[in-house]
């Protein structure tokens, strides 16, 4: 007999019992080629052709593009594979271990996402190759977490190829069709160290940051009364100060000062646009100071996710939620796989509040109900022919 996927709450399990920590921390960053691997092994056996594709800015990382069919359209489940590091000391349970207690599944990556994945898995039970009539494609991705590198690796390659994607991030079963973008951006300040006892002997940086400090702070108010989003519930571009350090002792003067931002443009704005904007108001803000300043990038930006409100997956997946489709602050893959012409939504089991925190865990309640949902899916998508 040919081999069989193992059940559901065995996939969960061996998800959260195979590491896949992505970090901006090199010491706790980890690859997710094991994750990758096992998904493969369960699909090849439902007769998915497979393809692992490393990538090219991580050795030990790799994407996973599953199909089942074959022609065009069709439907991707998407989901990443890595997850937050956690927080040693903290946890009731072995992180590592899927706990299945007070009806919930308790593990790290069960609502972030490993467990959609799973999910997507069991979905796809049901379904033959014989009888789609559009490809049905599960995607697992690299690195979600941190650079998003594995879905900006997929749309360099332009694949997958589909009409429609679904995204697997805790949304507690109401759909999600847009999102706020991300950047986080690093503000230098050169000065000139000297002792203290004399301003002449150097240039402070702090006070520096401070006129950077103030130039934000009335760009963060320019941008409430310029753009503005009532389906968010914070309706305008966020503009958030998260980290400063500079000097090294106070009995010099502070010849470096490095402040650390976070913006969340609404969809619509132009992410390039707002970096030059910061050079220029940095670079105008410590003007005839004697300072210089540097920006850089902590991370590639992340663009805004919009998905029309009147599109056909968008209208399909509000019916079967009984939910209209909603804003989320948090950013995803959504708007990558966009641009690949896939109209995208965010739709998942668990709920954000429980990702990235101690003790995590999936509700058993949302489990069956997200399986009908993907199964519907299917049906729609994937066995009629391309409208």
């Amino acid at each position: 007999m040919p081999a069989v996927a193992p059940t559901l709450q065995h996939m969960i399990g061996g998800l959260i019992a195979t590491p896949s920590i992505s970090s901006v921390n090199p010491s706790l960053d980890q690859g997710n080629l094991a994750v990758v691997e096992l998904l493969a092994a369960w699909l090849e056996t439902l007769g998915f052709d497979c393809e692992i594709l490393p990538l090219q800015s991580h050795a030990n990382k790799a994407n996973l593009i599953a199909t089942l069919g074959h022609g065009p359209g069709g439907l991707v489940l998407a989901g990443h594979t890595d997850t937050v590091p956690y927080d040693e000391g903290r946890w009731q349970h072995d992180p590592f271990k899927l706990i299945d207690k007070d009806k919930r599944f308790y593990g790290l990556g069960t609502s972030d996402m490993k467990s959609f994945l799973a999910l997507a898995i069991e979905a796809a039970k049901d379904f033959h190759e014989k009888t789609l009539q559009q490809p049905l494609i599960i995607l697992a991705t690299a690195d979600e977490e941190t650079s998003m590198s594995g879905a900006r690796e997929l749309m360099q390659l332009g694949r997958p190829k589909a009409r429609y994607a679904v995204i697997g991030e805790p949304t507690n079963l109401a759909p999600v069709r847009t999102h706020k973008g991300m950047l986080m951006e690093a503000i230098r300040i050169n000065g000139r160290s000297g002792h203290s006892s004399d301003p002449l002997l150097g240039n402070n940086a702090l006070i520096g940051m401070y006129k950077v400090l103030g130039e934000l702070l009335k760009w963060q108010e320019e941008l409430k009364l310029q753009y503005h989003d009532p389906i968010f519930n914070v309706p305008y571009p966020s503009l958030n100060l998260g980290h400063i350090h500079g000097g090294d002792n106070p009995n010099r003067i502070c010849g470096h000062c490095e402040l650390h931002i976070d913006i969340r443009p609404l969809p619509g704005m132009d992410i390039e646009e707002l970096q030059a904007m910061l050079q220029q108001r940095m670079v105008r803000s410590i003007q005839a100071t004697g300072l210089s300043v540097d920006i850089h990038h902590l991370m590639p930006a992340t663009p805004a996710m919009a998905t029309a409100a009147d599109g056909r997956l968008v209208q399909a997946v509000e019916q079967l939620t009984h939910h209209p489709a909603g804003a989320a602050a948090y950013s995803t893959e959504g708007p990558f796989l966009n641009q690949m012409g896939m109209e995208t939504v965010i739709l998942g089991p668990g709920h954000i509040a429980q990702a990235h925190q101690p003790d995590e865990y999936l509700d058993h309640a949302t489990i069956r109900p997200m399986l009908q949902i993907l199964q519907q899916l299917i049906n729609q998508f994937c066995l009629a022919p391309m409208q």
